[in-house]
């Protein structure tokens, strides 16, 4: 992957940290999300909430690499990482007994990648 022209240091650090990730764990999962993040910001994911609750399954883990919304209802739990999400998208997957985590929280609650689902 070639070099990155970020400048926001959080951002260039998580797709260090994704990359690096990968190759240790030989999780092309991470290697993926890099690559997205590493691209402008106007070609990110910005998943709402509805979107979450059409395609996903209540317990499963879904990771969006860009922001995530509040428009729309679930009413399962699910853990939803993103790089940002808004206010409102917490409120409600909390409200539904989900929970909302960073994408570093995920590489370490999941380090091989395993039953993390991208969307976006």
């Amino acid at each position: 992957m070639k070099p990155t022209n970020k400048r926001n240091p959080h951002l260039v650090e998580l797709i260090e940290n994704l990359l690096r990730q990968s190759r240790e764990h030989e999780a092309k999962i991470w290697r993926d999300v890099a690559e997205r993040l590493a691209k402008s910001r106007k070609n990110w994911a910005e998943v709402n909430i509805g979107r979450v609750a059409r395609h996903a399954s209540k317990g499963e883990t879904i990771l969006v690499p860009g922001k995530l919304l509040g428009s729309g209802e679930i009413d399962f739990p699910v853990t939803v990482a993103s790089f940002k999400a808004s206010a409102s998208a917490v409120e409600k997957i909390e409200k539904a007994g989900g929970k909302v985590i960073t994408i570093e929280q995920l590489m370490k609650e999941r380090p091989d990648g395993s039953g993390v689902r991208i969307m976006g």
